[in-house]
Formats: structure tokens, C-alpha cells, sequence
């Protein structure tokens, strides 16, 4: 015992004679890059798929007035849910083949904790109950009557999601019945919003009410982490928009998170996840994605597959709609490449 003391004090002694001065500038050297560090601050954004300005104000209202990335992306969508002329998503969303609206949501915080319901019926904030599930429940996704037993357990109000506009458009689509994913006409689409609050932490969300006139029960990429939206506090955010069939396939949000862990920038990883979407569907021009990304320092990028596809992004810099570039371009007698 008393050579092994010897031993570890000598070698204490002998590592603070040789090393004392290396150590004392290593010190400095992390004191002035600290320092350096201190007096850049993070700067807060949100973005969010398709033209939503009124989400992606609301949630920069909550970032510019110090609030954290959570609450910015949850108050962000809810703003859609609520209105009742965006026909894509909560009250007044599209209804399945049997006139139900349901609805698909999911939220994810810095930490990787996550929240999501699918199949939703009769509540008009998905978002809510989902973040609900996140932070009251030891569960991930709930769905269907559970979902929403649990949404009147937690407060939530039971609504009549159908509007005499979405009825009417439900009983016209009646007489054919007839089923196509039209592309860029709000069929199939979903708002997912990626913010980077000051303290430069991140958070995501997505809500949806699907395909207008699915199959009851059909439940697509939106609610689904990794899927419909990814988040690492680490290395930046990602969610979708489109045919979620396809996004579900390639774990989309996931595998464009973690390109960006490779060193993509979210525009690269953006474009690889549409590439690998298209490979799998050579030739095939039916159908839109659209993949938007933030990394960890705020740069964004986004990329689809057919021309049309924009998202919204909100700084100190401003406010803007970005345009997508596209997998396909059209030319001008509006023949595809």
C-alpha cells in the first residue's frame, strides 16, 4: 500500500512540475475562446413548411420575447389547427371517405422527448395533446379513442371538426369517389415547424389531417418521429410535407438529421433525402415531398420534388417565404424534366 501511495504521489508531483506551465496556457487559451464565445449570441429562428406566416409569426413572437423553442413550435401550428380555411390541418381539415376528420400529430423537445397522437377525433389542437403525451404519460403515441379519452381527461374540449365548407366539398367528392394525390393543391398537405430558440436549443412539431378522403384509419408520415419530424439538439431538425407513404420509407426527417451529422448542410441533406425517395420511384411524377432542415447554427434548406413547394422563415433578419428547389423543373409549355 505505501508503495503504491509512493508511486501515485510522485507521479502527481512529477506531472505538476513538466506540465504546470503547458497547463496555465491551456487555461488562458479556453479563457479567451470562452470570452470569444460569450459575446456571439445565439440567435434565434423558426421555420416552418408552405406559407404559414401567421404560424411562423406567432412563433417568433415567443422567440423574440425570450421564450423557449418548445412552446414557440407548439403555439406556431396551433395557429393553423385553428383556422378554419386552412383545410390541411385541425378544425376544418379535409375528412376521410367516411366524412371523420382525423387528425396526426407529434412534437419533440432538445432532449429527445417526444409526444404524438394519430387518428384523433373531435379535438381541434392535436399539437397540444400530443405535447400532453410527452410530458404526462411514460408513452410516445397514443391513438384513436384512447388518444382522445385521454385529450377530455387532460381538459381538452370535444369540437365538431367538419365546417359546412369541408362537408360540402366531402359530399360533392361523393358522386365519383374518386382518389388521386394532387400535386401542390392542398390535398395532402401539413405544416411542420423547426425553431432555435436563444439559449440555442431546438424543438420541432408537425399536425396534419391527412389525405383528404384516406381510408379510414390511414395514418401517414406526420405523427411519426423520424418520420414526419426529427430533432437532435446536437446537430439541427428536420420534417416533411407531401405523401407520407413515401417519407415513411425512407425514415425521412431521420436520415436527413443524420446526413447533416456527416457534415451535409441541411440543403445537401435536403436534396439526398428527395434523391434516395426518387430512386425507389424511378420515372415517377405523380406524387410531391417536400424535406425542410435547420442545422444547430441556424442554416436552412429545403428541396421537393416537383417545383411549387416554399417554406417560411423568420429571424432578426426578417420575415420571408423561401422557394424550394425541386427535383423536377418544368419547362415553359409545362412538360416535366
Amino acid at each position: 500500500m505505501q508503495r503504491r501511495k509512493f508511486l501515485k504521489n510522485s507521479g502527481l508531483s512529477a506531472a505538476g512540475m513538466v506540465s504546470a506551465p503547458l497547463l496555465s496556457s491551456c487555461k488562458n487559451e479556453t479563457k479567451a475562446v470562452v470570452s470569444e464565445k460569450s459575446v456571439v449570441p445565439n440567435q434565434p429562428i423558426v421555420v416552418c413548411t408552405w406559407d404559414f406566416k401567421n404560424a411562423s409569426a406567432k412563433a417568433w413572437e415567443i422567440l423574440d420575447n425570450g421564450g423557449n423553442a418548445l412552446d414557440a413550435v407548439e403555439q406556431g401550428v396551433r395557429i393553423e389547427e385553428a383556422d378554419v380555411t386552412n383545410e390541411t390541418v385541425g378544425k376544418g381539415g379535409r375528412p376521410d371517405r367516411d366524412g371523420r376528420v382525423t387528425l396526426d400529430a407529434c412534437i419533440m423537445d432538445k432532449d429527445g422527448n417526444c409526444g404524438a397522437v394519430v387518428y384523433l377525433q373531435n379535438i381541434a389542437h392535436p399539437i397540444s395533446v400530443a405535447r400532453k403525451v410527452m410530458e404526462e404519460t411514460p408513452h410516445i403515441i397514443l391513438a384513436g379513442k384512447g388518444a382522445e379519452q385521454f385529450a377530455y381527461e387532460q381538459g381538452f374540449e370535444k369540437e365538431d371538426l367538419l365546417t359546412e365548407s369541408t362537408k360540402a366539398q366531402y359530399q360533392e367528392w361523393l358522386k365519383t369517389s374518386e382518389y388521386e394525390t394532387i400535386i401542390n393543391i392542398e390535398n395532402h398537405d401539413t405544416i411542420g415547424m423547426l425553431a432555435i430558440d436563444e439559449k440555442g436549443d431546438l424543438a420541432g412539431a408537425c399536425t396534419t389531417s391527412g389525405m383528404a378522403y384516406k381510408v379510414a384509419g390511414r395514418v401517414g408520415d406526420s405523427p411519426i418521429i423520424g418520420a414526419g419530424l426529427f430533432i437532435d439538439n446536437e446537430v439541427g431538425g428536420a420534417t416533411a410535407t407531401g405523401v407520407g407513404e413515401e417519407v415513411i420509407r425512407t425514415v425521412g426527417s431521420f436520415l436527413i438529421v443524420e446526413l447533416m451529422r456527416q457534415g451535409k448542410s441541411p440543403q445537401e441533406a435536403c436534396e439526398e433525402g428527395v434523391k434516395r425517395i426518387m430512386k425507389k420511384n424511378e420515372g415517377r411524377e405523380d406524387f410531391q415531398i417536400g424535406f425542410l432542415a435547420i442545422n444547430k447554427q441556424g442554416e436552412t434548406g429545403a428541396f421537393c420534388v416537383h417545383p411549387g413547394f416554399s417554406y417560411r422563415r423568420y429571424n432578426q433578419s426578417g420575415h420571408d417565404n423561401v422557394p424550394s428547389k425541386s427535383f423536377y423543373t418544368k419547362t415553359e409549355d409545362g412538360v416535366v424534366s
